[in-house]
């Protein structure tokens, strides 16, 4: 019986846990659209630090905040943010969509590089 009761006490906090992440997650993407990067960056700061143990919501919180950082005017950072997508997860969705957004700030030359339809590595070229 207490087993039980130690397994249902445990369960509930998982599911809480993970009910406040969306719940900051949800209030970050509310925030962006009405334009308050400011408390994107604070929701998202409150995922990071709910979802230590569940990384396939980084990237997702990553290309929001860089999303933010390019409405703020800091591409430079932006496009950190997207390589660093780009990087740590690159066969995910979110990394096919930061390497759009850092393809998109250099045709715009808001970041040095070449705007053109070549992938985007950090590694030099062995030609």
């Amino acid at each position: 019986m207490r087993l039980l009761l130690v397994l249902l006490v445990a369960g509930s906090m998982v599911g809480c846990t993970r009910w406040s992440m969306n719940h900051h997650l949800n209030s970050a993407y509310r925030a962006y659209d009405q334009g308050n990067c400011e408390a994107v960056m604070l929701e998202l700061s409150e995922v990071d630090r709910e979802s230590r143990n569940r990384p396939y919501i980084w990237p997702q919180t990553a290309m929001m905040r860089g999303l933010c950082l390019e409405r703020t005017k800091f591409y430079l950072d932006a496009g950190q943010t997207y390589q660093w997508i780009i990087t740590e997860f690159p066969k995910s969705e979110w990394a096919y969509r930061a390497k759009a957004r850092i393809e998109t700030l250099r045709i715009l030359k808001f970041i040095p590089g070449p705007a053109n339809n070549q992938a985007i590595t950090t590694l030099p070229s062995t030609i």
